[in-house]
């Protein structure tokens, strides 16, 4: 689950981005525990978009998922670990607006230990990328 840091929530009536840390393996492989994303609040979210909501029944939890398709009542979302579950198929479609923004950028910080120069040249060639949507993911997903 992503977690927003307070000078995030300060901030997002001034600025339409945010950053969140994700916790937990629901994303893997896309999304490592402790990457850094950032996002962008009430960005328009499509099928197959990587996105932060709140927990439809505990809204001080914030979750990280892709969102697969738009149904009568809200998002369905997935996570792309299928074995982690706690997504729609636990608790249904997500209401619009409870969906905070749409993820656009994944940091994964340096890591302690890393100090080699070939670590410190894979970590630089890695730790930085885009969230793209994944369409196809959004079709096979949706069959689950």
């Amino acid at each position: 689950m992503p977690e927003l840091s307070q000078e995030t929530e300060r901030t997002r009536a001034l600025l339409p981005l945010g950053v969140a840390e994700v916790t937990g393996p629901s994303m893997v492989p896309t999304l490592q525990h402790g990457d850094r994303l950032l996002l962008q609040y009430g960005a328009r979210v499509r099928p197959g978009d990587v996105i932060v909501l709140r927990h439809p029944f505990q809204q001080d939890l914030l979750v990280v998922k892709r969102a697969v398709e738009l149904r009568e009542g809200g998002w369905w979302v997935l996570g792309d670990n299928p074995y982690a579950g706690g997504d729609s198929t636990d608790y249904g479609t997500v209401p619009e607006e409870l969906v905070l923004g749409k993820v656009w950028f994944r940091y994964r910080p340096l890591r302690d230990g890393q100090r080699s120069a070939f670590a410190l040249l894979r970590w630089v060639l890695s730790a930085a990328r885009p969230v793209l949507s994944d369409r196809s993911a959004s079709r096979r997903l949706r069959a689950r």
